[in-house]
């Protein structure tokens, strides 16, 4: 494990694409009839190489350097690819994040492409993803993928909160932070800012402007602004926007995030 870090570290890889790539590969799991997952390291297979939602030649890019990683140390690509994540959650907030091994890798003739078609998610509000517009609002389809995943109304805000921190988001909305490279509240912080007005331009599309220059300061998607608008995803949006909050919210985004890359190692649980 410690020679594997080493060298994803040694990778020219970012932060942002490391928790990307292991949000993508563990988050398509449902607590329905579970499906889905990290294990298999599927991401690499088609179909979920060559959905949008997952940026297809980024992920080539990504999985390559992966893949010899995981042949110098002789482990799964599976594996690789959360430990990425965990290593790039590290180096954000300067804490450490349990890593559990022992995934494996499916083969592209073990993976039924129509069968695993289904898990392809065309709205994604964790990285601010939607393929387009649907009948349904963005923030209701955030609360159906929370639900399916099995995720608490508190882990959904800590996700969605350092996501925006890291700067993982489609077209830069939410992103209210100047240091992408840490792990920060402050997605919460400027979210509950009272100074900045916000206007609709687009179904999916606010523009925050200051109450008294009247300038432009950040922009927003629906999936945003329900942690500031909905009262119970306020409440816990106040909690982690505390001053004294900052420990709290690393802890528990480190928590609900080893609980997604962990949801289908059943072989884990007791």
């Amino acid at each position: 494990i410690n020679s594997a870090k080493e060298k994803i570290l040694a990778s020219d890889l970012s932060i942002q694409e490391m928790v990307e790539t292991a949000w993508a590969s563990a988050s398509t799991y449902r607590s329905t009839d579970m499906r889905g997952g990290a294990n298999g390291a599927r991401i690499r297979l088609a179909p979920q190489k060559n959905w949008n939602v997952n940026k297809p030649n980024q992920l080539e890019r990504i999985i390559n350097i992966y893949d010899n990683i995981a042949q110098e140390v002789n482990c799964s690509i599976a594996d690789i690819i959360v430990l990425a994540g965990n290593v790039a959650i590290e180096k954000a907030s300067g804490k450490p994040v349990p890593f559990s091994p022992g995934r494996g890798d499916a083969t592209q003739d073990q993976t039924d492409a129509d069968s695993f078609d289904v898990l392809e998610p065309h709205a994604d509000g964790f990285r601010n993803f939607q393929k387009q517009e649907y009948s349904v609002s963005p923030e209701e389809i955030l609360l159906d993928k929370a639900q399916l995943m099995g995720l608490t109304a508190p882990e959904v805000t800590v996700l969605v909160g350092g996501f925006r921190s890291l700067g993982i988001s489609n077209n830069e909305n939410g992103v209210f932070t100047t240091s992408k490279d840490e792990l920060s509240n402050d997605f919460f912080v400027n979210l509950l800012d009272m100074s900045v007005d916000w206007k609709k331009v687009t179904f999916n599309q606010y523009i925050g402007f200051d109450r008294k220059s009247g300038k432009e300061v950040r922009k927003a998607s629906r999936v945003d602004l329900v942690f500031g608008s909905n009262s119970q995803l306020s409440a816990i949006s106040e909690v982690y926007a505390c001053e004294d909050s900052k420990e709290k919210f690393i802890n528990d985004f480190i928590h609900a995030w080893n609980k997604v890359m962990n949801f289908d190692r059943f072989d884990l649980r007791g």
